[in-house]
């Protein structure tokens, strides 16, 4: 047993050493085989990172190549376009040449013409200068030979002239004195008439300038040479562009507005005031300004129309005759407001009506309505009570307002009671203590009358009446009136004016006749 042992261990030690040594064996051929193939690999992975690199670079080079063409192409581009523009340049610089030239040319020209017009201007004056003593030794000659022929010297010659002379002048100056004292005495007349109204109208002075006075107030009395402007340009310009009478005087920091006609009063004080902040005053900018303000204020008027109708509580009414209405505000009857009256008697013919069972709503519009003939177009004429029956007939009012229009003054025939009560109501608003003032209603119709009259002559464009009536002035139209015209024109209204008005005093003439002529720079 154990000899089996001890034999066993010796086989199992050979035993040992030998898997060991094939085991060895094995692992060092599969080792090989291992390095063979990795080195097999890594050859193959480098041939192909190669190939990759060599594809790559390929890749590379084209887009360089294509970017340096694109730059090439542009570069090339860039260098032609500057080409053209130097080229352009080159020419236009030969084209100064070519100017500068001509026009040294024509310089040295001029020169040489100047040159032969100095010389001749020089023989001229060499020419006249020898004709003239020619012309003096000429005239002693004459002289002398007139002396010889009549025996007079040039002195006593003078001293006989001077006494004809003499002699005329008194004869002229007796013939004019003459006409002066006759001419006197035919105007004695009409001064005494113009002292008596003065005096009339000073004692009357607090109502007048009441009603036909404005007063714009200014910041400092140095506006007023800028109102007034160059030599008095912009004055006129604002005065012809209103037809308002602007009276600079001393009152400080004032500047009144003189006109019969409320609506331009109103028209020229508004305008002042905007240019007055504005700040640019001339004769354009005032115009401009002028123009403005007037559709303001006729808007203004439809508005105020519009707002009456509201108060009163009417409806339905056309709109012309909402206008009308509006216009009411810059009239005046016998120195009433003629709106503040028309809405005084349309309230109280309503409340007679209602006291009465009569319609309310037609009483008023009828109270209302009773005086719009006041606003319709001085040029057409005929009384303001038919001129409103006509107009109330022509936007289709209820007939008994129609009615009542027309017949407040008996002018028609009344066919309603709502008729006799706008009537009376109209006779209580006027009858009021300091209501109405029949002087200068008068006054007011006076200026009227004087426009219509010089607005008849045909080729009138504007006529204005200004400082209390003593001067009229006209605006024509430039194509239709030339100067000779226009002296003759103011003669003929001016003779007009003799032969169909009353007034005191005398009343100056003014026509103006100006051409404009406007571009614009766009």
């Amino acid at each position: 047993m154990n000899i089996d042992i001890l034999l066993l261990i010796p086989m199992a030690v050979v035993l040992v050493v030998l898997f060991f040594y094939l085991g060895w064996i094995f692992n060092s051929k599969i080792g090989k085989k291992s390095i063979t193939a990795a080195e097999d690999k890594a050859k193959q992975i480098i041939n192909e990172a190669q190939k990759e690199a060599n594809n790559i670079k390929r890749e590379k080079l084209l887009e360089v190549k294509d970017e340096w063409y694109k730059k090439k192409v542009e570069f090339d581009n860039e260098v032609n376009q500057k080409k053209q523009k130097i080229g352009n340049l080159e020419k236009q610089l030969n084209v100064r040449e070519e100017n500068i030239e001509k026009k040294f040319d024509l310089v040295i020209r001029k020169e040489k013409e100047n040159k032969h017009s100095e010389r001749d201007l020089l023989d001229l004056k060499k020419s006249i200068e020898n004709r003239l003593n020619e012309v003096e030794k000429l005239e002693v000659e004459q002289n002398a030979k007139l002396e010889k022929i009549s025996g007079l010297t040039s002195d006593d010659a003078k001293k006989m002239l001077i006494e004809n002379m003499t002699n005329q002048a008194k004869a002229d100056v007796a013939h004019v004195i003459k006409e002066i004292h006759d001419q006197a005495k035919s105007e004695a007349k009409k001064e005494a008439q113009k002292i008596i109204v003065q005096a009339i109208q000073r004692t009357a002075a607090d109502h007048s300038i009441e009603t036909t006075v404005s007063v714009v107030q200014i910041q400092n009395d140095e506006l007023k040479g800028r109102i007034i402007g160059k030599e008095g340009r912009n004055i006129r310009a604002f005065e012809a562009a209103t037809g308002v009478d602007v009276i600079v005087d001393d009152t400080p920091e004032a500047v009144i507005l003189s006109s019969f006609d409320q609506f331009r009063r109103e028209v020229a004080r508004v305008s002042l005031e905007r240019l007055i902040t504005d700040g640019r005053i001339h004769p354009a900018r005032i115009e401009e300004i002028v123009n403005k303000v007037r559709a303001e204020l006729e808007e203004e008027m439809i508005k105020e129309g519009e707002n009456t109708i509201l108060q009163l509580g009417l409806h339905n009414m056309h709109q012309e005759l909402i206008k009308h209405i509006g216009r009411m505000k810059y009239r005046s009857s016998y120195g009433q407001n003629l709106l503040q009256h028309s809405i005084e008697v349309a309230y109280l013919t309503g409340i007679m009506a209602a006291e009465i069972g009569l319609d309310t709503n037609l009483a008023k519009r009828a109270g209302l309505l009773h005086d719009i003939g006041k606003t319709v177009d001085k040029s057409v004429e005929g009384p303001h009570a038919l001129l409103g029956y006509e107009l109330t007939k022509k936007y289709r009012e209820h007939p008994v307002v129609v009615n009542a229009v027309g017949s407040h003054h008996e002018d028609i025939e009344m066919e309603h009671p709502i008729a006799p009560l706008v009537q009376a109501a109209d006779a209580i608003s006027g009858a009021r203590p300091g209501a109405r003032r029949e002087p200068l209603e008068g006054y007011v119709k006076r200026l009227e009358n004087l426009e219509m009259l010089a607005k008849s002559f045909e080729g009138v464009a504007k006529t204005y009446a200004i400082q209390a009536g003593r001067e009229v002035r006209v605006v024509v139209e430039h194509d239709k009136i030339d100067d000779l015209v226009a002296e003759k024109l103011a003669h003929d209204i001016a003779s007009k004016i003799e032969s169909e008005m009353e007034y005191p005093g005398q009343i100056k003439v003014t026509v103006i006749r100006e051409v404009r002529k406007i571009g614009y720079a766009r």
